[in-house]
């Protein structure tokens, strides 16, 4: 008769039949527990009335079966009703609810593994307040050896890490032990897990890199863009994975949305690596769908190739459709959006003069004072570059300019020498015995143009060094020295570069080193740069 009842609630196709044979049998508490979560699926299937459903006394009486024998119920048929009472409208502080909760927390001890899982599944889910919760997690955390298979340690990373980090360690653990069992679906997951809750655990991403390469066929769309952000997310280059992420993102660029596309062109610039194949894909793309990307999306794309330094084979029409675009619009971008775009022009040197003149202006500085974000500071430190390209690459260009107050330009800054790197502490060493004087270098230049010095040095026409500071300094807001430099001499500007070297190109890929070296040798610098 139990299993004839079993098999009715299973097979009940609305609420009334269920109500009904609470009426009619005497129903077990499990069964009882089958019919209310059988009852909540209904609910939601069919969009039923749930206040009317939690007044009816036959409902009434479910919950009072349920309750009067909660020891008897099976394990699972106990979780489908602990998920089934709250989505049926039962208060989670109400009686019913905290009696299944204390019923569950008896029972957590002696829970098979996967119900523990799929328990903490559900809570999470739920975004459960309260004991249960905790518990189920610590239970975890001392049973993380028994996890055996890939699916449940994806899904525990991906849903539940970001609840206790200690569980967190230990499934990292477990996922490097399982890595080469992961499919490339997996393999995304726990890439996602670690970038959204911002853990970059070397090891584990190495593996991950490794046994994505292992994988012979072409990977999904979703894994390519989705690995690619997460790479981004924590920073973490592996040049064969970009590689072939570039590669196998090629074919499917036109199938993107404008949104994609820039996701993935800010995970590439994040991460320093131009695909020069892709990214021109990406430019013909920006062409072809120039009326799809919005103004905003068409900015952030530029604003990577500027950090990328890419300058597109159809540069000049290219560049013609931005400017077409742009303009009309710049009082509708954000403040520090209309900043990085002018910037990202000047490093591909495309700046026109009315941009120059829209963010050099004195109303457009109001909008940035008394701003101190980040943002901010990195948007003043922009407008110095630009102010730099005005005055350096800029041929009849007559102002506005900034005003000298805002500039800095100090020489010798006085920086904490324990906060420097190895590299700084072994040029302030080097640099004196190699010159002949202390008088001969001048070390921390922070230069009117937003770029910071190293070391300078001047070297007259046998290069031979002089007397740094007994000269006129027009980088430098305030100069210490008032005599011009002597015919053929020259200034030398050691550039520090403590940047990931993790292909060939390295530093000339990107946008703000080759801002900084123009700049500088416009200035009239020779540069010597040390890595």
């Amino acid at each position: 008769e139990e299993q004839q009842l079993r098999e009715l609630i299973r097979t009940a196709g609305s609420a009334q039949e269920l109500l009904q044979l609470s009426r009619g049998n005497a129903l077990s508490s499990n069964l009882a527990a089958l019919a209310i979560a059988r009852l909540a699926r209904l609910s939601g299937e069919q969009r039923l009335d749930t206040q009317s459903l939690r007044g009816d006394p036959r409902f009434q009486q479910l919950l009072g079966i349920l309750d009067a024998q909660i020891s008897q119920v099976w394990n699972s048929a106990l979780l489908q009703v602990l998920r089934s009472l709250p989505a049926l409208g039962l208060a989670r502080g109400g009686r019913q609810v905290r009696s299944v909760e204390q019923e569950v927390l008896w029972r957590l001890r002696r829970l098979p593994l996967h119900q523990l899982v799929q328990l903490a599944e559900q809570l999470a889910g739920q975004g459960h307040q309260g004991l249960l919760l905790p518990e189920v997690l610590r239970k975890l955390e001392l049973r993380w050896t028994e996890l055996e298979d890939t699916r449940t340690v994806v899904t525990l990373m991906a849903k539940v890490g970001h609840l206790s980090p200690a569980l967190m360690e230990r499934l990292e653990d477990k996922a490097l032990e399982l890595a080469e069992q992961f499919d490339p679906d997996e393999l995304r997951r726990v890439a996602l897990a670690l970038a959204l809750q911002q853990r970059r655990c070397v090891p584990l991403l190495r593996a991950l890199s490794y046994h994505l390469l292992q994988k012979p066929a072409e990977l999904p769309l979703p894994v390519l863009t989705d690995l690619l952000f997460a790479f981004s997310k924590l920073s973490f280059q592996q040049p064969q994975v970009l590689h072939r992420l570039a590669l196998e993102l090629q074919p499917h660029l036109g199938s993107l949305s404008p949104a994609q596309v820039l996701r993935c062109a800010r995970s590439f610039a994040s991460l320093r690596w131009l695909s020069r194949p892709l990214a021109e894909a990406m430019a013909q793309y920006c062409l072809d769908n120039a009326q799809e990307l919005s103004i905003t999306q068409l900015c952030g794309i530029l604003v990577s190739f500027a950090r990328l330094n890419f300058q597109p084979s159809s540069s000049e029409e290219f560049f013609s459709m931005i400017h077409e675009r742009l303009q009309g619009q710049e009082q509708q971008l954000d403040v520090h959006l209309l900043t990085d775009v002018v910037w990202s022009l000047c490093v591909l040197q495309q700046p026109q003069h009315p941009h120059l003149r829209q963010v050099l202006s004195p109303e457009f500085q109001a909008r940035l004072r008394g701003d101190s974000s980040l943002r901010a500071q990195s948007s003043w430190l922009k407008l110095l570059h630009i102010n730099a390209t005005a005055r350096l690459e800029a041929p009849g260009y007559e102002g506005p300019f900034l005003p000298p107050e805002l500039l800095g330009g100090d020489g010798d800054r006085d920086k904490d020498k324990e906060k420097a790197t190895p590299l700084q502490r072994w040029l302030r060493e080097a640099l004196p015995g190699a010159l002949g004087g202390h008088d001969l270098v001048r070390y921390n230049v922070s230069t009117v143009y937003g770029w910071d010095i190293d070391a300078e040095a001047v070297l007259d026409s046998d290069n031979k060094p002089l007397p740094v500071r007994d000269f006129s300094a027009p980088h430098l807001s305030h100069s210490e020295g008032t005599k011009p430099l002597p015919p053929g001499a020259r200034r030398v500007a050691v550039l520090r570069w403590e940047l990931p070297q993790f292909s060939s190109r390295g530093r000339e890929l990107l946008g703000r080193g080759s801002l900084a070296r123009r700049h500088l040798r416009a200035a009239g610098f020779l540069l010597a740069e040390v890595s």
